[in-house]
C-alpha cells in the first residue's frame, strides 16, 4: 500500500474515534472517504453538495465510517498475520494459514488453492474449502489459469469460466467466477493462489486490494519457508551420496521407537558395509572412490521400499530402517539387497568394472534392543561379525537380555 493511503487510514481513524464530528472535521472526513471508496470501488460521492451531504445524510455517513472501521480492521488482521507468517518456518503451517485468511477476506468463496511455482512447474502446496476439504480440485492445466498467473506474473480474473478462454477445454461441470494472483519475491513468481465462487461476476476492488495485500505477506512468508527447508535439507543429507546423514538417522531412529511403542508394531534396522571399498580408494583414489560410492548408494536405494530410510552411517556404511517391519520380512529384505548389489557394477576410467558386495547385520525392536542406541549397537555387532567371519552375508543380531527370538547366527 503506497504512503499516502496509510495516512488517510489513519487521519480517518482518529477521527473516528473521536465521536462527534464538527462541520470542518466533517469536510475533511469527507474528503477522506472519497478518496478511500473511489481506491475500493464502494460509492461515489457527489463532490458538489461537499460537506452538506454527509450533514443531511447522517445515515450515509454511518455507513461510510461502519465502512471504514471494517477496512481499517481488516487491515490489522492483516499486519497480525503478516508478524505471524514471517515468524513461522514451516511450510505446510504457512500455507494453511494463508489459506484460511483468504477465505475470511472474500465473500462467498467455494475454494482456495496456492500451488507453489519451482522449475516452472505447479506443484500443488494447500488448499481450503467452506466444509475444511483441503485436496486440490484438479491439477493445474497448462493452458489454464494457473499457469498463465505463474508465467505472466499478474492477477487474472474470471467472472464467468464457461465462457472465457482460459476453460475452454475445463470439465462442463466448473462454474462460477476465480481469481488467480501470482505470490512474487523481488519479482519471481514463487507460486499461485487461486480463489473462486460458485456465482458469476467479479470481484470487487476492497477484495482484490486485500487479497494483493495478503498475497505479498504469502510471497514472503513461503520464500523464508522454503529457504528453512533447503537449509535443513543440507543439514540432513550426506554431501557425497545424497543420502540423509547419521544426523538424520538419529532423528528417524528414536521416531520409530516411539511409534513403535505406541502401535506395538516392530521395525527392523540393517547396518551394511560395503566389501572391496578400499581397494577402489587405493587403486583409483578417493575421488573416484566418492563418485563410486555415490553410484553404488543410488543403485541400492532404488531397491527399497518408499516407506524405508535409508541413510549412509559413515565411511563406506550404509543403515537401512524398514518401518512396520518383522524378523521374516527383515531377512527377506535383507537377502534381496544383497543380492542386488552383487549385480553392481562401475565403470573406472580405464574402463575397468568396479564391482562391489555387501555384509550386513539385522536387527529388531524390541527383541534386540529396547532403544535406538541399543538396536544400533545389536545391528553393528551382527555386521562385524559378518565381516570377519560371513562375508558377503547377512547376519542376525544377537538377543537383547530377557528377550526371546531367533537364535543369533554365528
Amino acid at each position: 500500500m503506497s504512503d499516502h493511503r496509510i495516512i488517510i487510514f489513519e487521519k480517518a481513524r482518529r477521527l473516528l474515534k473521536e465521536g462527534e464530528i464538527s462541520g470542518r472535521e466533517r469536510e475533511e472526513l469527507l474528503f477522506l472517504l472519497s478518496d478511500l471508496l473511489s481506491a475500493l470501488g464502494k460509492a461515489d460521492l457527489p463532490e458538489s453538495e461537499g460537506g452538506l451531504f454527509l450533514a443531511s445524510n447522517p445515515g450515509y455517513c454511518r455507513v461510510l465510517l461502519s465502512l471504514l472501521k471494517q477496512q481499517t480492521a481488516e487491515l490489522d488482521t492483516l499486519r497480525k498475520l503478516s508478524a505471524s507468517l514471517t515468524a513461522n518456518l514451516d511450510m505446510s503451517a504457512v500455507l494453511n494459514a494463508i489459506t484460511q485468511e483468504a477465505m475470511r477476506l472474500a465473500l462467498d468463496a467455494r475454494a482456495v488453492h496456492i500451488f507453489l511455482y519451482r522449475n516452472e512447474t505447479l506443484i500443488f502446496g494447500a488448499g481450503l474449502q467452506p466444509n475444511g476439504r483441503t485436496d486440490a480440485i484438479a491439477i493445474p492445466r497448462q493452458n489454464g489459469l494457473t499457469y498463465a498467473v505463474a508465467r505472466k506474473g499478474q492477477t487474472i480474473i474470471v467472472e464467468n469460466m464457461r465462457d472465457h478462454p482460459l476453460y475452454r477445454d475445463a470439465p462442463p461441470e466448473w462454474e462460477g467466477s476465480i481469481i488467480g494472483i501470482p505470490l512474487k519475491m523481488r519479482n519471481r513468481v514463487v507460486g499461485v493462489m487461486n480463489l473462486s465462487r460458485s456465482t458469476t461476476g467479479g470481484f470487487s476492488a476492497a477484495e482484490v486490494r486485500l487479497l494483493a495485500l495478503l498475497s505479498d505477506q504469502a510471497a514472503v512468508a513461503i520464500s523464508n519457508a522454503s529457504l528453512h527447508q533447503q537449509v535443513s535439507r543440507k543439514a540432513y543429507t550426506d554431501t557425497v551420496t545424497g543420502l540423509p546423514n547419521r544426523r538424520a538417522l538419529d532423528e528417524r531412529l528414536e521416531n520409530e521407537v516411539a511409534q513403535a511403542d505406541r502401535t506395538g508394531q516392530s521395525f527392523a534396522v540393517v547396518m551394511m558395509d560395503l566389501d572391496g571399498f578400499k581397494s577402489v580408494n587405493d587403486t583409483y583414489g578417493h575421488a573416484l572412490g566418492d563418485h563410486t560410492l555415490r553410484a553404488f548408494s543410488k543403485y541400492i536405494a532404488q531397491g527399497v521400499r518408499s516407506t524405508d530410510f535409508l541413510a549412509r552411517y559413515g565411511g563406506d556404511e550404509l543403515t537401512l530402517i524398514m518401518s512396520q517391519t518383522a524378523l521374516p520380512a527383515a531377512m527377506l529384505v535383507a537377502e534381496k539387497i544383497r543380492e542386488k548389489a552383487g549385480d553392481f557394477f562401475f565403470l573406472a576410467p580405464n574402463r575397468s568394472r568396479i564391482t562391489l558386495g555387501l555384509s550386513g547385520g539385522v536387527a529388531v525392536y524390541p527383541t534386540h534392543g529396547r532403544g535406538a542406541s541399543e538396536l544400533l549397537r545389536a545391528a553393528d555387532e551382527a555386521l562385524y561379525r559378518a565381516k570377519r567371519h560371513s562375508r558377503g552375508q547377512f547376519l542376525l543380531a544377537k538377543d537383547a537380555p530377557g528377550s526371546s527370538s531367533m537364535p543369533a547366527q554365528p
